[in-house]
């Protein structure tokens, strides 16, 4: 949008016929502005004049030829600077109209006809909440943490983990939280959820000019009061095009509007776009106790490390069964040269029972232990900005080669029938 916000109007108005001009015109001159900023034709002509020239700080727009008012202010919002000062006119006399069109951002709403108090009072009270000072305070901002979980494997759960914790966040926590799902063509962060994911995060792909506030406040699905999701379902055969510097905007709007932001990180955008994690504080490794997971368990902490050392990992594995994993915990352990942080239990039942519900698992299964343990995980995501992650001194102390950390035979244990161990 910098293109075309360089000299704004102090003052624009579209309206559908000349009576409604006639009462504007010397209200507007008044004020001290230019009288041919009002215009002849309403919301649509807004939208299509604004789509290509600067939109003004107070802006007035007819709704009178309107068929379906709400939707066009939402593509009015489309096309106008942030912080623009919006003032609906209309003839409909209805109260929930009334009602939507303050909470999709509009500043007022004047029923026809029109008289002159009625529009200087309507002028001078958005001039007064255009100069208004915006809240900015320093000392009032709150602090924000950003949490991306990262899978070894796909299917070691972590858009479980994902969906459950930004859930915990918002009803157990009482935080504002922005779930961000990156798998743009298989996500299941909406899915999970029993949500229709919407087009937010295809057009913010398209278009990342377009990302502000306004934006996300209208992109976003919302799956509870503090809860908001952008994920989506992009068509399988239209290939991921961009420099990933969306996502960056994205992350940037989510610290102004949340105080948590849960990033569902595939691994493919991990290695694309590795700038994601430039202001992550926690990073979880999602995996499960196999040969496969502990290799990537060591590279991907291995390129956190490198790439971003600001970040606290958390190693959560997932779908553990006594008695039954490819590998043992003390062996993966050794492995990747730093204790696991936590342990969730293989629950297959508590997993069908959250997909039949359509709820995140932890909201869906309370009393499982499984349950129990992700409620601690987002006890210690809350709790970073005050702990420390205990450094590697191990891992820092050597280098050795990948298949160095593995002992192959003590962790498969399956010699040939007839050959002496």
């Amino acid at each position: 949008m910098s293109w075309k916000n360089a000299n704004r109007d102090a003052f624009a108005a579209f309206m559908c016929d000349e009576t409604a001009l006639d009462v504007l015109r010397p209200v507007v001159v008044d004020m001290g502005w230019a009288p041919e900023k009002c215009h002849r034709g309403g919301l649509r002509n807004a939208i299509q004049s604004l789509s290509i020239t600067a939109s003004p700080n107070i802006l007035m727009v007819d709704l009178s030829e309107s068929g379906d008012p709400l939707n066009d202010i939402n593509a009015l919002a489309e096309v106008c600077e942030p912080g623009t000062v919006v003032i609906a006119v209309g003839q409909v006399n209805d109260v929930r109209l009334y009602r939507d069109l303050i909470a999709s951002g509009i500043q007022d709403y004047l029923l026809k006809p029109l008289n002159a108090g009625q529009i200087r009072d309507a002028l001078v009270q958005a001039q007064a909440i255009f100069a208004a000072p915006k809240s900015h305070d320093p000392s009032a901002a709150k602090r924000h943490i950003s949490t991306a979980i990262v899978g070894t494997r796909g299917g070691v759960g972590a858009s479980t983990l994902a969906t459950s914790l930004a859930w915990l966040f918002s009803t157990d926590h009482k935080l504002p939280t922005a779930l961000l799902d990156l798998d743009v063509h298989f996500g299941t962060g909406a899915l999970t959820l029993d949500l229709e994911p919407g087009r937010g995060l295809t057009d913010a792909i398209d278009n990342p000019s377009r990302i502000d506030g306004l934006f996300i406040e209208r992109a976003m699905i919302r799956a509870n009061d503090n809860l908001a999701i952008l994920s989506a379902e992009a068509p399988i055969s239209s290939p991921l095009m961009t420099d990933g510097s969306a996502f960056v905007q994205l992350e940037e709007e989510f610290r102004q509007a949340f105080e948590m932001t849960v990033i569902d990180m595939p691994r493919n955008m991990l290695i694309n776009f590795p700038h994601l994690l430039g202001d992550v504080n926690v990073v979880i490794v999602a995996t499960e106790l196999t040969l496969a997971g502990a290799r990537d368990a060591i590279r991907l902490l291995s390129w956190l490390k490198t790439n971003a050392a600001h970040a606290r990992p958390i190693v959560v594995a997932n779908k553990v069964q006594a008695g039954a994993n490819e590998i043992s915990k003390a062996d993966f352990e050794a492995s990747i040269e730093r204790k696991i942080n936590f342990m969730l239990p293989y629950d297959i039942k508590g997993a069908s029972n959250a997909a039949k519900l359509g709820q995140s698992f932890v909201a869906a299964n309370r009393s499982s232990k499984v349950g129990a343990t992700i409620r601690d995980i987002a006890f210690a995501i809350i709790g970073t900005g005050e702990e420390e992650a205990a450094p590697d001194t191990a891992a820092n102390a050597r280098k050795p080669s990948l298949l160095g950390k593995f002992d192959l035979k003590k962790m498969l244990n399956k010699p040939k029938a007839g050959v002496p161990a």
